[in-house]
Order: C-alpha cells, then sequence, then structure tokens
C-alpha cells in the first residue's frame, strides 16, 4: 500500500462520499474510485458499504483507519525527526497522558524546557493507559504519562512528584453531598461509575474491602472528566474519579475515608537509541524533580 493511497483512505472514511473526498483531494472521482477499489484487491476484503449517497467503514474499513492513520503520524513524526536531525536540540516530543494533576509539573518542565530550546514543540495525546502504551510500542509516542497501577517493566521513568487523590463525584441535591468524606459503606448499593481498566478498577474494589460485595457498577468509562460530569449530572450515578477542579453548578467532589491515592510515572521505553531532543528533556525533567 502507498503512503498517498492511505491518505486518500482516509480522507473518504472521514467525509463517507466519494464526490466530495474527490473535490477535497483534487483529483477525479473515478480515479478515487479506482484507487479504492485496487486497495480492496491487494488486501482481499471489502472496505466499505457503497450506498447511492454516502460509504461506511466495514469492520476491515474500520480496523484499517486505525492503523493507517497511526502508520501516517508515525512517517510524519521520522520525517520530522529526519529532518531535525542534524540540528543539535530541536524537533518534536509526542507525550500521552490521561486526566492527572501531574500534568501540572509536566507542564511546568515542557514550558521551561522550551525557553531553554525554543526550536522544540510538543504534541500532547489524551488518552488511558492502555493507549498510551500501545502508541509506545508502535513508536507514535515518545513519552507516557501513566496512572498507577500499571506495567512498567518495559519502560526507563521518573516518579512525578503529586499524588494522585480519588475523590466521589456527586450531584449537589444528593444525600452524599452532605458528608465531608465518604466511606465504602456510604457507597453500598449506590449507582456508580468507575474506571474501565482492570487494574485500575482492582484497586478500587480493595479500597472497598468488605462492602465490594455490594458494588452496584451501572457504568464503566476510560475518559474524559466532562463525560463523568454530564452522566452525574444526569442520574446515571456517582463518578469514582480522580480530583480536578470542579466547579460545575449542580455537582461536587467529596474526599474517600478511608483516603485513596495512586503514583504517576512518566515513561519512554527501554533499550531505545535517543534523539537528541529526547535525550536533552530526559536530563531537564530529572534536573527538575530533583530540584523541586
Amino acid at each position: 500500500m502507498e503512503l498517498r493511497v492511505l491518505q486518500y483512505f482516509l480522507v473518504v472514511a472521514r467525509e463517507e462520499n466519494i464526490t466530495r473526498a474527490a473535490a477535497l483531494l483534487n483529483i477525479t472521482q473515478p480515479t478515487l474510485s479506482r484507487q479504492l477499489m485496487q486497495m480492496e484487491e491487494e488486501l482481499g476484503v471489502t472496505l466499505f458499504h457503497r450506498g447511492k449517497h454516502h460509504i461506511l467503514l466495514t469492520e476491515e474499513g474500520l480496523l484499517l483507519r486505525r492503523r493507517a492513520q497511526e502508520i501516517l503520524d508515525l512517517t510524519m513524526k521520522t520525517e520530522r525527526e529526519l529532518k531535525h536531525g542534524a540540528e543539535v536540540i530541536s524537533g518534536e516530543i509526542a507525550i500521552g497522558c490521561g486526566e492527572a494533576r501531574n500534568m501540572k509539573p509536566l507542564s511546568e518542565m515542557m514550558a521551561s524546557f522550551q525557553q531553554e530550546y525554543p526550536d522544540v514543540s510538543f504534541q500532547i495525546y489524551t488518552a488511558i493507559a492502555d493507549d498510551v502504551k500501545e502508541r509506545l510500542e508502535n513508536g507514535i509516542l515518545d513519552m507516557g504519562l501513566l496512572l498507577e497501577p500499571v506495567e512498567i517493566s518495559r519502560y526507563n521513568y521518573v516518579r512525578m512528584p503529586l499524588e494522585e487523590k480519588w475523590k466521589v463525584l456527586i450531584r449537589r441535591d444528593s444525600a452524599l453531598a452532605e458528608k465531608e468524606r465518604i466511606t465504602p459503606e456510604d457507597l453500598a448499593d449506590q449507582p456508580l461509575i468507575i474506571a474501565k481498566r482492570p487494574s485500575v478498577r482492582n484497586e478500587l474494589e480493595n479500597w472497598f474491602g468488605l462492602t465490594a460485595e455490594k458494588l452496584r457498577v451501572v457504568c464503566t468509562c476510560n475518559l474524559s472528566h466532562n463525560n463523568q460530569m454530564d452522566m452525574v449530572e444526569s442520574g446515571v450515578g456517582a463518578a469514582m474519579t480522580m480530583d480536578f477542579f470542579c466547579n460545575h453548578d449542580m455537582l461536587c467532589l467529596r474526599p474517600l475515608e478511608p483516603e485513596l491515592t495512586s503514583g504517576c510515572v512518566l515513561v519512554w521505553k527501554k533499550n531505545l537509541k535517543l534523539s537528541p531532543v529526547m535525550a536533552q528533556f530526559i536530563a531537564h525533567v530529572k534536573e527538575y524533580l530533583n530540584s523541586s
């Protein structure tokens, strides 16, 4: 498959219309249709359900859309690294992260690094730890800010300075809102929204202890705080979430009793030859953490 054809495929997948995609790509509709059919023949699969006015991706097409985007992202990243290879400290650092308080010190590290090396730029990709790790393995991301518990044996890492504190997001008209702290017994038989990641879910169930048998999980989710707020406001349930600034009129956060905290690590792959910009940024991070 040619990269050019993968780009064609992604535009068609986004527009769901051959005519519109051809116009955006500045090629003729027959040419675009032929390229797509040749791609399907080469792969031996059907990528589209074709209708009169629009086309939709098949299951195979959905998989290819994800992989095609990763391939093109990695290609562009490699081109940028090669382009800046002759310069001492320049280029781009791609970091994957979840919604964590430790984005604050990481942002401070990024800002101070850019003051010293203004030709460096950062790309931030927000996702759960499993997605970040997959992109690290594929070479699309350089680093990942991961919430523990997480398996990091394949990575070098530094531990971030802030503890990530768990809280409960509830409606202000809930009886739970009258409490200063929320215990496992308070949440027994309550409809709950909790994290989807098995390791994080195990951590929460350990906190519940014997009360875990009475857990009433009505929804699991990955991201984000905005989604959690929408669900809690709509009455789906209370959300077990990381501490964040919540200024919603109808919602409030309450701490847990006993307190539940998680660590956070900034990781990068082991046994990988680092680019000059990555090596310098890691040194900068370590210096920042040691001095704080």
